[in-house]
């Protein structure tokens, strides 16, 4: 998969090397905006309590 994404890029290695990168940080950026908000809303939180003695 990897080296299929690579050889449709266009530009020389490094060309390729910065779509890459700005194609992953995109990635991350929708991930972290929203797709992990979406799903905490299906994750139930534990319900912790601390007591001090």
């Amino acid at each position: 998969m990897y080296a299929g994404l690579w050889r449709i890029l266009p530009g020389p290695w490094w060309v390729r090397l910065v779509i890459l990168l700005v194609l992953v940080a995109a990635v991350l950026f929708a991930l972290v905006e929203w797709v992990f908000p979406l799903v905490n809303e299906f994750i139930p939180a534990p319900d912790v309590t601390v007591e001090t003695s």
